[in-house]
């Protein structure tokens, strides 16, 4: 039953998120999934505010292309993304600015994406007394749960001017 209400406390929760900053740091992380590493796309903002999130089978240009359009499409055009060496965000990157009037600026560096770093840890916090996950379908249901509470604890839900605990803003999202 409640892996049915994920997705409808995520949408409900993107439509109460607040605007996020202009200067993206972008990562990659690794979740098992039968036994298989699967990659969980990630971004946060400067402030360490989380932009988006996506569970992608493969680690290339394809995936994080459709990582960065589901990005932008929510959450506006950033001015800036860092990214570390990988060689598939930079293509991915270089690709969208190709067919963009206005270029993102793209930067490499692998120490600036620290603060994305840090943040995973939250994450797989969560997910490492799972041990993994059985199912693709049901893992990304579950990592979208996990990432709006991580969210709600961050304080990225517009809560307008009412000061209440997370477990307030998560029962708000249902009504």
């Amino acid at each position: 039953m409640g892996i049915k209400l994920l997705p409808v406390f995520e949408k409900a929760l993107r439509k109460r998120k607040r605007p996020v900053g202009k200067s993206w740091r972008v990562d990659e992380t690794y979740v098992q999934v039968k036994g298989h590493w699967k990659y969980l796309y990630r971004a946060v903002d400067m402030a360490g505010n989380t932009v988006d999130f996506l569970l992608r089978a493969h680690r290339d240009k394809a995936a994080a292309r459709r990582y960065f359009e589901k990005a932008i499409e929510q959450n506006g055009e950033p001015e800036t993304i860092t990214v570390d060496r990988s060689g598939a965000n930079l293509a991915a990157l270089e690709a969208l600015n190709a067919e963009r009037l206005t270029p993102i600026k793209v930067r490499q560096n692998k120490y600036l994406n620290n603060v994305v770093k840090q943040d995973h840890r939250a994450i797989k916090r969560i997910i490492k007394p799972m041990m993994g996950f059985k199912d693709f379908r049901c893992a990304r249901i579950i990592l979208s749960g996990i990432e709006v509470m991580h969210m709600i604890r961050k304080g990225q839900m517009c809560d307008d001017g009412v000061a209440s605990t997370a477990a307030e803003q998560f029962y708000s999202l249902v009504i």
